[in-house]
């Protein structure tokens, strides 16, 4: 009995232990958050069976492309059988296309067949080095015709023509990806009726000559823009959109366009009948797949390149990444649902990844590596994401936030439920519980704002009187101040003695409008101390530390108040103010200056006075105004900006006695020596470090050999 019992024990010891390391999954699923860092989320799809040749009893070789159709029959290409595969849904070999007699009446065979797409009624073969696409009947394999390539006079004379991939729309239309043409998607019939190029990429200029010119604006605009680098796949939805991906785009202008959200150089694209983007870029990042490429896993590193674009259910879709072997999931609106899957040999890995396709609830994944694809079945997880989105697009809006609800219950990181839940709040007008859950997923710019904007509406409609009033209260409180300190100034003209700190302060607010007056007297006659200019300094740190930590939640770039920039905050206003007067200081000492190093410390503080008088305000509104009256925020700005930059010019110009031109050579050469003592110090002080570090190691060399 106590063997038995030993025995028992050590089974469920051994069971404990062997299942977390089978339960394992292959590959990590995340998405990313609004500041671009990774989170983790439960897996949508996870690996059900890898089909190869013994599954299947094909033999395949090369996959080059893979395809199902509505009955869920699966067709693969592969190059080197040159034939075409057909698989009932159970990923079991039911017939081939190899051999078939043409119209001619001559045997014939495939050559390259890299692409294939199928039709209720038809089966559309790319026999890419043949530069034809061949029809046969979908219900016996039979040979329908030809569709040789197309003629006009827009390919050229010596123009390659190689079909890789294609689509076809409602209508007949052939959409078609050639590898050697680089006018865009050729659009023809089957009859090959060409009936022109359409959705031409741009060739990103973004090194050499052409990148130069171009920043000087010198470049004609119409110079290699319609040239077109060549598309490497398609496909198309039920509403005759097509998805096409390109991977030559310069990596540096690609990953640029994912948070530029402007795609002209994007690797993925939709695309109308008439060549129009119309792909939706409504996430945090546009889709071009990963997002965080400078610290990659296992040495890789760079923007993605995309080989594939496969479409899915209730607008969804999905593009792989042959360099890192990931597969990346959005919704109709650009949104990351999710993004899977890695390199190595265990199941659910994929060695290269070379197509994809959806099959119902089921997504196949190409390994062109072991010429193989993996089925990936959808979780529970993926399940309830899935009817969360049908129930969103059917408005179904109540039900979708119970589907929204259970995913966050499985992961609490995921951005768009919080969307989900609080867009329908927003329809039935609890915008402040809506404003709760768009704050969940840093949704500032469009419905956060949107939500903020109705309450607001509210709130007028409730305090109406007090609108005016605090309006009309801040106008006569700012003429009562500059009223009190044009007679505290007037006064204190004429006081003889030393002037308090009030007053010198005050005195800022005459320079501000009065600045040739008012920098001669700063210098002359003394109406300025180091005090009262360390005060303005002071008060110049408060505003920006105000601005960073009370800037409205719209506005903000933070999502939390960041009590550790209050530090960056000032050294950010502390070194430029000294670095000017330092670099000031020495320029105009060798060339005739008139001013003292304490007269121009002096002149560049009170130069900072319009700073907290306008910047304060703009913080303050920042609260109260949504995305689209940010133009007052910035108009705010602006004015602070160009005022402070105006005032330290005249002042600098009279605290030295320079005219206009002098003081101007003089400006410029101020800013260019800023430049070289900032460069000079990150030298020094890496130097420093290098050198710590060098007696660092020796020390320890000797510590370690005593």
């Amino acid at each position: 009995m106590k063997k038995s019992l030993r025995i028992l024990v050590f089974l469920m010891l051994i069971a404990t232990l062997v299942t977390p390391l089978s339960a394992t999954s292959a590959y990590s699923t995340y998405t990313y958050s609004s500041d671009g860092y990774v989170l983790s989320s439960p897996d949508a799809y996870v690996p059900d069976t890898v089909v190869d040749s013994d599954y299947s009893l094909a033999e395949f070789r090369s996959i080059s492309d893979i395809f199902t159709d509505s009955d869920g029959n699966v067709y693969i290409a592969d190059t080197d059988m040159k034939c075409v595969y057909i698989l009932d849904p159970y990923y079991h070999y039911v017939s081939q296309i190899k051999n078939f007699v043409n119209e001619q009446g001559v045997a014939d065979t495939f050559l390259t067949p890299e692409g294939v797409f199928v039709t209720d009624k038809y089966i559309y073969v790319c026999d890419s080095d043949n530069a034809r696409i061949i029809m046969f009947n979908k219900s016996d394999n039979s040979f329908v015709k030809t569709i040789p390539q197309p003629v006009s006079a827009l390919f050229g004379e010596n123009a390659i023509y190689k079909p890789s991939a294609l689509a076809v729309d409602a209508y007949g239309r052939l959409f078609v990806v050639s590898k050697t043409t680089t006018e865009g998607i050729i659009v023809m019939s089957d009859n090959a009726d060409f009936y022109g190029f359409i959705g031409a990429q741009k060739v990103s200029a973004s090194s050499g000559i052409s990148a130069f010119l171009e920043k000087l604006g010198l470049k004609d605009e119409n110079q290699d823009e319609n040239i077109s680098s060549e598309y490497n796949n398609i496909t198309i939805d039920s509403d005759n959109f097509i998805y096409v991906t390109i991977n030559s785009i310069d990596e540096s202008v690609q990953q640029a366009a994912i948070t530029s959200k402007d795609g002209t150089y994007a690797p993925v694209k939709k695309l109308n009948a008439s060549g129009t983007d119309v792909l939706r870029r409504n996430g945090f990042f546009a889709p071009s797949g990963e997002v965080k490429v400078d610290t990659g896993t296992d040495g890789i590193t760079g923007a993605s390149s995309i080989v594939d674009a496969a479409v899915g259910p209730e607008g969804t879709w999905s593009i792989i990444d042959d360099k890192r072997s990931k597969i990346y999931t959005y919704d109709a609106e650009g949104n990351l649902l999710f993004a899977f899957g890695d390199m190595g040999s265990q199941t659910g890995n994929i060695t290269q990844i070379g197509g994809l396709c959806y099959q119902g609830d089921k997504l196949l994944v190409v390994d062109r590596a072991r010429a193989n694809f993996t089925v990936y079945r959808r979780t529970e997880y993926g399940d309830i994401l899935i009817n969360a989105l049908h129930n969103q697009n059917q408005r179904n809006y109540d039900l979708a936030v119970t589907d929204w609800q259970e995913i966050l219950k499985r992961n609490n990181n995921f951005d768009l439920a919080y969307i989900g839940i609080g867009r329908a709040m927003a329809r039935d007008g609890e915008y402040e519980k809506a404003m709760e859950y768009f704050k969940y997923s840093h949704e500032k710019e469009n419905r956060y704002s949107a939500a903020y904007k109705e309450v607001r509406k509210e709130w007028a409609s409730k305090f109406f009187i007090l609108i005016p009033i605090i309006f009309v209260a801040v106008i006569v409180g700012l003429v009562f101040f500059f009223s009190y300190a044009g007679k505290v100034n007037k006064r204190t003209a004429l006081k003889v003695g030393t002037k308090t700190i009030g007053e010198e302060f005050l005195y800022a607010f005459h320079v501000m409008v009065h600045p040739f007056d008012g920098f001669w007297d700063l210098k002359h006659e003394k109406r300025g101390s180091i005090k009262s200019a360390f005060l303005i300094l002071l008060l110049t740190i408060v505003t920006f530390a105000y601005r960073s930590l009370g800037t409205g939640y719209i506005f903000s770039q933070k999502t939390a108040a960041d009590y550790s920039g209050i530090y960056s905050t000032i050294i950010s206003v502390v070194v430029p103010v000294m670095l000017w007067v330092i670099s000031n200081w020495c320029l105009t000492t060798l060339f005739d200056g008139e001013g003292k190093f304490a007269d121009i410390f002096i002149a560049t503080c009170y130069s900072l006075i319009p700073i907290p008088l306008f910047m304060i305000p703009s913080t303050i509104l920042s609260n109260f105004l949504v995305a689209d009256e940010s133009a007052i925020i910035t108009t705010f700005e602006i004015i602070a900006a160009l005022w402070v930059g105006m005032l330290l010019y005249l002042g600098m110009m009279t605290t030295h006695n320079y005219g206009f031109f002098k003081n101007l050579i003089t400006v410029i050469a101020t800013i260019v020596v800023m430049v070289i003592i900032m460069f000079l110090a990150v030298l020094f002080f890496e130097l420093m470090a290098k050198l710590v570090n060098l007696f660092t190691q020796l020390w320890l060399e000797i510590s370690f050999r005593t």
